[in-house]
């Protein structure tokens, strides 16, 4: 099957166009300056110039944060929600709830969000005969596993005793919640591609919708498991939706720069044969 590039980029979707979207002082800022560096590199340069950068950005203030975190630690502030969150789900715990919580949270593992994330991409690929989808994804995963591996190496914080841990258990660092962060980066990244499809307004709210429920349950089984604590997830998410938002804004500054070049290419005096 031959891939052709996303022929709905930039169309007209539900009640208006997912392209001209500088309607903030802020987004008409980003959309000159694409438009400016597009004059140097072409408009997919671009997507990944602006994934660059805001990887590195996220990476920063994902550390700051996490230093905010263990000052706060320290003082009895956050933290106080961590045991508290442990104990009611230590109350709540049965070993039939167990068993279907731990399989459930292995959707949001590893290999079960890539698993997901492939089938789900390549189902796209193949109904929109569009790349975009692959290459919006490829971006969103790598960046979010690159956030977990610095977040975990960099903090190192030690996960629940596995006394009020729920079987299987884990030994890599607890924070940030890697559950929570890609769960949050691949359920966002498909909500977004999917609504780029829909013209209903209804639909588009139940994508979203499914989307933050798919993130926030994956999240809160791994307190249930006793297997992070809340602020561990609370973290991933957190970091999860500024690395998903840098993705969506990256792809929005390419569509702006290619339906740019596409009106000069096809305005007075331009040929085509």
């Amino acid at each position: 099957m031959h891939v052709n590039a996303d022929k709905s980029e930039g169309r007209p979707t539900g009640e208006g166009s997912l392209t001209p979207w500088s309607s903030s002082p802020a987004a008409r800022g980003l959309v000159g300056l694409a438009r400016r560096v597009a004059r140097v590199i072409s408009a997919r340069g671009v997507l990944y110039l602006t994934a660059l950068i805001g990887i590195v950005l996220v990476a920063i203030l994902s550390e700051a944060g996490g230093e905010v975190y263990e000052a706060v630690t320290e003082q009895d502030g956050v933290a106080q929600l961590d045991q508290p969150a442990l104990d009611t789900a230590l109350r709540w715990r049965s070993p039939a709830l167990n068993q279907g919580v731990t399989i459930f949270t292995h959707l949001g593992g590893p290999l079960g969000m890539t698993i997901i994330a492939s089938a789900i991409t390549a189902l796209m690929v193949w109904r929109w005969r569009a790349r975009t989808p692959l290459v919006l994804m490829l971006i969103a995963v790598a960046g979010s596993l690159l956030l977990t591996t610095l977040g975990k190496t960099n903090f190192g914080r030690t996960r629940p005793p596995t006394s009020e841990a729920v079987p299987p258990f884990e030994t890599t660092p607890s924070f940030p919640s890697g559950h929570a962060l890609n769960s949050t980066v691949i359920a966002g990244v498909v909500a977004y591609l999917v609504i780029r499809q829909l013209e209903r307004r209804l639909t588009r709210l139940l994508a979203i919708g499914i989307a933050v429920i798919w993130a926030v349950a994956i999240g809160l089984s791994r307190v249930f498991l006793g297997h992070h604590w809340l602020t561990d997830v609370m973290f991933g998410w957190l970091v999860g939706l500024a690395w998903l938002t840098v993705v969506i804004v990256a792809h929005r500054l390419y569509l702006s720069v290619r339906a740019e070049r596409r009106s000069a290419s096809s305005g007075p005096g331009s040929t085509s044969g």
